[in-house]
């Protein structure tokens, strides 16, 4: 796919744009733009989302919308995720969404979601062999995808984001019990499947926001560069550090530690809890740091459908 094209991942609290071009498998970034929507900020069963939270990510993808005409893109993918997919009212701000861009999102499900994820990472690892346990912490749902290569051999969203953890849970306490009781689910299905086995010698790979941000804060980048947040490894002791670093500060001192990008704040300490739960439970001391996943994935998705 020589020509330029798009995807955008509108997640619960990250809208995200990817313009470029697919060689081969490989992607050259073109622009990469994203906004801090919380489009599950506010979000309740009987509303879905709500007003202001729809109104952000509208305007973000008014702005995406330029870019891309501005870029010349020809074929665009536009994903959106849990928020979208578990809103009462997500099939009107979808028809909105297309009413004022043009852009038509594809609302898809938590399985679609970690294998798109799958093939977005594995497009970025240096090591592409041998069996990789990925998770993709959101805003709404963390996708967990256990695969040979590029073979998936199990993929399953649990209710666990961010957003959902810090709006909906009072204390840490009560976040560790929900990201407890979830992750033990999962770790009973993949038994039932024998496949708890295939974990022993895995390499696990966190991808999104909770992830590139502890890298970044390990790294003590004041300006974020994903060349070398991609691939970067962090270990279960420098990950329980930095939760340690953080815990004690307000929202509005975290944001004086680098690599803390703003918005992201009061939603750390969700993502790192799940974090650092996902590796005592499955029994990882190491994390190799995705900054490719779900929109990478959708932008490789597209090119196959116009080779």
């Amino acid at each position: 796919m020589s020509f330029p094209a798009a995807s955008i991942d509108l997640g619960t609290n990250t809208a995200r744009l990817l313009i470029g071009k697919v060689e081969e498998g490989r992607i050259e970034h073109l622009l990469v733009r994203r906004h801090i929507t919380r489009l599950g900020g506010g979000f309740t069963d009987e509303r879905g989302i709500s007003r202001e939270a729809w109104d952000r990510s509208l305007a973000a993808l008014v702005d995406f919308a330029d870019e891309m005409r501005r870029a010349g893109v020809v074929r665009v993918r536009a994903v959106a995720t849990s928020a979208v997919r578990d809103a009462v009212n997500g099939a009107d701000f979808c028809a909105h969404v297309v009413e004022r861009t043009g852009i038509s999102l594809e609302v898809i499900d938590g399985e679609e979601e970690g294998l798109l994820t799958l093939a977005g990472v594995l497009s970025g690892l240096d090591r592409k062999e041998g069996r990789f346990f990925v998770f993709d912490v959101g805003g709404g749902s963390t996708e967990y995808t256990l695969a040979n290569g590029n073979a998936p051999l199990y993929t399953e969203s649990l209710p666990l984001g961010v957003v959902r953890l810090t709006e909906g849970k009072p204390d840490l306490p009560a976040m560790e019990e929900k990201v407890g009781r979830e992750l033990a689910g999962l770790r009973e299905r993949l038994a039932g499947r024998a496949l708890d086995g295939q974990l022993a010698g895995a390499t696990l790979v966190g991808t999104a926001g909770t992830a590139t941000t502890l890298a970044a804060i390990s790294l003590g980048m004041t300006d974020y560069d994903y060349r070398r947040v991609n691939n970067h490894l962090l270990s279960r002791d420098e990950i329980a550090r930095i939760l340690a670093l953080l815990l004690p500060l307000s929202p509005a001192e975290r944001l004086t530690v680098p690599g803390l990008e703003k918005g992201r704040e009061d939603l750390i300490v969700a993502g790192t809890l799940i974090t650092l739960a996902t590796m005592d439970l499955f029994g990882f001391e190491t994390m190799t740091v995705s900054d490719f996943g779900l929109l990478e994935g959708a932008l490789i998705g597209l090119a196959r459908t116009v080779e």
